[in-house]
């Protein structure tokens, strides 16, 4: 695993992002996003620090941005939101391997890596209102009405969650029997190797991203 950007470099990287021209920052933020999350462990405290991350630079960015100011701040938000998504849904993909491969995770062993799974959505909308709420005068208002407008007419976050969710839900009661492991220890090996597995996959995802958008380019 290469060494993962620190907060204070996704922020600046996101911020940079910003200057660009309108029909480029949806793209170079999912990017940056995706870059950041790949190279940490996929759960929840770390995601929550990424997102963070990306929307004070989104936030700082947008206040140094000369014009098309709300056309930005909807770009870089929904670059945001497609990483997000692409995380659930290879948090989904992990799980789907895992349970196909080991019968050593109960239901109850799930438990905490589903919990995770459901509040990424409304993590994901807190952590940018609590940005907006922090934001300088210049730019505050603009930024909460950006992530109102998210927040009122839905996510891919959640709609990739709610897939997810109800596709698993459907299958864990087939697939698992009672542990071979304590239900703790259970529980922490299943969140380490699902957190390993799918920041994999999530590099993956994202290598394939870059090869679309740069065609040509190896």
């Amino acid at each position: 695993m290469n060494q993962p950007l620190s907060t204070q470099e996704i922020t600046s990287a996101v911020s940079d992002s910003l200057q660009q021209d309108v029909g480029d920052i949806r793209t170079r933020v999912r990017d940056l996003t995706l870059r950041a999350l790949q190279n940490r462990r996929l759960e929840a405290d770390q995601i929550r620090e990424v997102v963070r991350a990306v929307a004070q630079g989104v936030s700082l960015g947008a206040e140094h941005r000369a014009g098309e100011v709300k056309l930005a701040l909807a770009a870089a938000l929904s670059g945001l939101d497609d990483a997000l998504a692409k995380a659930a849904q290879a948090t989904r993909l992990a799980l789907q391997e895992l349970l196909a491969k080991s019968k050593d995770f109960t239901d109850q062993d799930l438990k905490s890596a589903l919990d995770d799974l459901k509040i990424t959505e409304q993590a994901f909308l807190d952590t940018l209102g609590q940005v907006a709420d922090a934001a300088s005068s210049k730019i505050r208002q603009e930024l909460k009405d950006a992530v109102e407008h998210v927040r009122r007419s839905g996510t891919d976050t959640g709609a990739s969650v709610k897939e997810a969710l109800s596709e698993l839900g459907n299958r864990l009661s087939a697939t698992l029997q009672v542990s071979k492991i304590a239900g703790q220890e259970a529980a922490h090996t299943l969140n380490s190797r699902l957190a390993a597995l799918a920041s994999g996959i999530l590099a993956g995802m994202a290598e394939a991203l870059r090869e679309k958008s740069e065609p040509g380019q190896k």
